[in-house]
């Protein structure tokens, strides 16, 4: 192991301040940055994802932003390939990098390496996201209690990108999920630190909400309005997205769909929250105090 290396990832819910700070790190440190948010990979969602704004990119070399399209085939594991390539070319100029991101699955499988599924027949993908959109997340719960159920078990039940994950590998293999999931770590030949940034809940809550308010100023509703063709495609089941088709379908109102993001996208962010409890070696940053202060922190 290159321990003279270091990957510092830079974790933490959806609207804390991720991007801000590790720009600023990463311009300190005189570093790139490897960005592990999976949904802005799709340079056709350019507002609800809140990706670095083009003022921020110019600061920083960031990778992994606006790289696919929608319509590419695309997961976790081609992009655990592609990006442990990238950054072991990368340590061969810097001694640091920065990870960030708000897409747990993704991050570990830098960090951690994943485990090897079978690839999945767009015609499995296509008939699950099919059952999934006509009868709700009941079916995928339902499904997974049947054939997987030690993984029922262990996973976030409300996750439905986990649980049409684990159907589609069901499906396609004939096998459990919990078949193809390994209890081992792959070796890295850099060393991590992991940051995990947090505040008050209700302060979070209010940055949330505005925003979701600030994306819609910015034209969200037109971005949703045409892409809605392509709403079959799992990159659209994506909060913010997901609301504003249902508003074009007549299935809710205008008010409701804005309501319905915030809402989503809090519990997204508990979700998250959940997820950053597991890294028990993490150093914990509090987004209430000074970015400067937070900055030397980090940095020793």
């Amino acid at each position: 192991m290159m321990t003279n290396k270091k990957l510092i990832y830079i974790a933490g819910p959806t609207g804390i301040g991720k991007t801000e700070l590790s720009i600023k790190i990463a311009k300190k440190l005189k570093t790139e940055i490897i960005s592990c948010d999976s949904r802005q990979f799709y340079k056709e969602l350019k507002i609800g994802t809140s990706p670095p704004s083009i003022e921020q990119l110019d600061k920083v070399k960031h990778h992994f932003i606006h790289h696919k399209s929608i319509h590419d085939d695309y997961n976790v594991r081609k992009f655990e390939n592609e990006a442990i390539n990238l950054i072991n070319n990368l340590f061969l100029k810097y001694d640091n990098l920065i990870l960030v991101g708000g897409s747990g699955l993704y991050a570990d499988s830098i960090l951690y390496g994943i485990d090897e599924f079978p690839d999945i027949p767009i015609s499995i993908k296509n008939m699950i996201s099919e059952k999934y959109k006509e009868n709700g997340i009941e079916y995928l719960q339902n499904k997974i209690k049947k054939l997987d159920p030690e993984f029922y078990r262990k996973v976030d039940k409300n996750n439905s990108r986990r649980l049409i994950r684990a159907l589609e590998v069901i499906e396609s293999s004939g096998k459990s999920f919990t078949f193809f999931r390994k209890a081992y770590v792959k070796e890295r030949t850099f060393s991590k630190k992991i940051i995990i940034l947090d505040c008050d809940r209700e302060i979070l809550y209010s940055k949330i909400n505005k925003r979701v308010e600030m994306m819609i100023n910015d034209g969200l509703e037109n971005e949703v309005f045409y892409l809605k063709k392509f709403k079959n495609l799992n990159t659209l089941n994506t909060v913010g997205y997901k609301e504003f088709i249902n508003y074009f379908e007549n299935k809710i109102s205008y008010k409701e769909a804005v309501e319905k993001i915030k809402q989503n996208t809090r519990n997204y962010a508990k979700r998250q929250i959940t997820w950053n409890n597991k890294y028990s070696d993490a150093k914990k940053i509090d987004m209430n105090e000074n970015i400067i202060t937070n900055i030397d922190k980090i940095l020793q």
